[in-house]
């Protein structure tokens, strides 16, 4: 896939920027809260963005918005430990993961396939590096052990990685559908001269 026009490149970041925004912590109440979509939008930032900047403005973004959250909001501070420092580290695995697979995208279905398995790979990756430096460097368990973090690692892990997948799939559908309707209307384009 080749490098996005300056205009479109901004108006994808100003998209994801939002959905993180709006997904980050409950502002708007449970009725409207949707659930945080930040590690789909650190894999499609990758995908779709790439440069290294760009990666550290949005960690810098999660930062503020947990930050407002806590101090503003009334979220709670209990993941906010030694292991808060991993997170950026697990954005990596999915923003550079994204990078990593951008030259393979094409308007192929099996190109879209093929990034929803990487963020799929990516994702469980990214969630055993934030929960597993929680579990074992967060100081919130007395005794930490390999069963125990297994169990909880099944418990919250299906969660995460599937809420990513749900909007990774989601925006690749809208990848889809904006390559075909571009693709049509070049067509018809060209049909006229």
């Amino acid at each position: 896939m080749k490098a996005l026009s300056v205009s479109r490149f901004n108006a994808l970041w100003l998209v994801l920027m939002a959905v993180m925004i709006a997904t980050r912590f409950k502002h708007f109440g449970d009725v409207l809260h949707l659930p945080d979509a930040s590690m789909a939008v650190f894999f499609l930032g990758g995908l779709y963005l790439r440069h290294h900047w760009t990666f550290v403005v949005m960690v810098l973004l999660a930062v503020a918005l947990d930050w407002v959250s806590i101090s503003f909001a009334g979220v709670s501070d209990f993941c906010i430990t030694l292991a808060y420092s991993f997170l950026p580290l697990a954005y990596a695995v999915l923003w550079y993961a994204g990078r990593w697979y951008a030259p393979h995208m094409d308007r192929r279905m099996l190109s879209l396939l093929g990034a929803f398995g990487v963020s799929l790979v990516a994702a469980v990756l990214s969630f055993a590096i934030s929960n597993g430096s929680f579990y074992w460097l967060g100081g919130r368990y007395a005794q930490p052990h390999m069963t125990e973090y297994v169990s909880r690692l099944w418990l919250w892990g299906p969660l995460f990685v599937r809420t990513t997948l749900i909007y990774v799939a989601v925006a690749l559908v809208l990848h889809a559908l904006i390559e075909r309707l571009a693709s049509s209307s070049s067509e018809h384009g060209n049909a006229k001269i």
